[in-house]
């Protein structure tokens, strides 16, 4: 990691709303998990927070990267989809036809619309101030996200999904141009703000029930089904790298592919630790751990230097004072 302050990831607070706002205008359509509305981004804060507390409800635990005192990146957690309003996915098969007559057979793939991953947990929304991409806190933030549902783990089902960005031009989704657009008579920047503000129930209002043929649609929309953006190529990779597979589900609206995983498989739950904490210290510690403590909206992570003998945890002073550990106090560790 670069000489920076000390990172903290920390639950979102109402007074981060300007800070989620800047996040949300840089990163651009089709990231409908942060819309740049005020109101919008007010009211998921308040969501999250209430969700934070125990109370059962659909919606995200929102989580912010913090360095010195500035919020400069975010990832989230949805404990639950299919809570507030149907999940919609479209799922990509394949169907086999052979002709009688000369015994010509012909495969090509169909999307069928589904609610196959309700009752999931989701991640999503990971966002990085741009200037920081290089330093390896994408990692660190998308990694604390796992953490958290590790720590939290009864709040959570047997799987997770995470619904990756597809492919856009200049902001136009081929897909949607294909697919929505003939049904929806809107425009696909119209339709992300409506997904992203008020939810994806329009589309079971308006959309097609019945399969669609994949070789029926443009050469242009074919090409980006389960495409991902550029901007989220990385994301995808330590999603892969993390324990997600790709099962053949996309998103409704720009075709990104929707990816799977078991929560106990994946490597960061698998692989946390746990421990008591002793005293901070600046000796040959282990490096590059995230270290978290603290449930609900205590819950906080770092990263830093630690070295566990007995179950008792020794970290570098940083960490220490970033977590306002305290002697005895329980905490959690993972190799980054």
């Amino acid at each position: 990691m670069p000489e920076t302050p000390a990172p903290r990831i920390r639950p979102v607070r109402e007074d981060d709303i300007g800070a989620l706002h800047r996040l949300a205008k840089i990163a651009g359509p089709g990231f409908t998990n942060l819309p740049p509305d005020s109101q919008t981004l007010i009211d998921r804060i308040a969501r999250s927070i209430a969700l934070l507390r125990g109370e059962g409800l659909g919606g995200a635990i929102i989580l912010v990267l913090e360095i010195d005192g500035l919020v400069r990146g975010c990832g989230m957690v949805f404990p639950r989809l299919g809570i507030d309003w149907p999940f919609y996915s479209y799922r990509i098969s394949y169907t086999t036809q052979r002709s009688s007559i000369d015994g010509r057979m012909v495969r090509f793939p169909v999307l069928t619309l589904n609610n196959d991953l309700e009752d999931c947990a989701e991640v999503g929304g990971l966002m990085i101030d741009p200037a920081l991409r290089k330093g390896g806190f994408g990692r660190m933030m998308a990694r604390s996200r796992y953490l958290f549902i590790g720590c939290h783990r009864a709040r959570f089902g047997r799987r997770v999904v995470a619904d990756l960005r597809g492919w856009l031009d200049n902001g136009r989704s081929p897909f949607w141009d294909a697919v929505g657009g003939r049904f929806y008579a809107m425009t696909f920047s119209e339709a992300d703000h409506i997904n992203g503000t008020t939810g994806n129930q329009f589309i079971a209002d308006l959309g097609p029930r019945a399969p669609i043929y994949v070789n029926m649609l443009s050469e242009e929309a074919q090409a980006v089904i389960g495409k991902v953006h550029d901007d989220g190529r990385a994301a995808r990779n330590l999603l892969i790298e993390e324990g997600f597979r790709d099962e053949g589900y996309i998103d409704i609206f720009d075709a990104g592919p929707t990816l799977v995983a078991t929560i106990d498989d994946l490597r960061a739950v698998h692989n946390l630790r746990h421990a008591m904490f002793a005293r901070a210290d600046d000796g040959d510690c282990l490096r590059d751990h995230l270290i978290t403590c603290g449930n609900g909206t205590e819950f906080r992570c770092t990263v830093g230097s630690i070295e566990v003998a007995g179950g008792q945890a020794m970290t570098d002073p940083a960490s220490a004072a970033t977590l306002n550990l305290t002697q005895g106090q329980p905490l959690s560790y993972l190799a980054l």
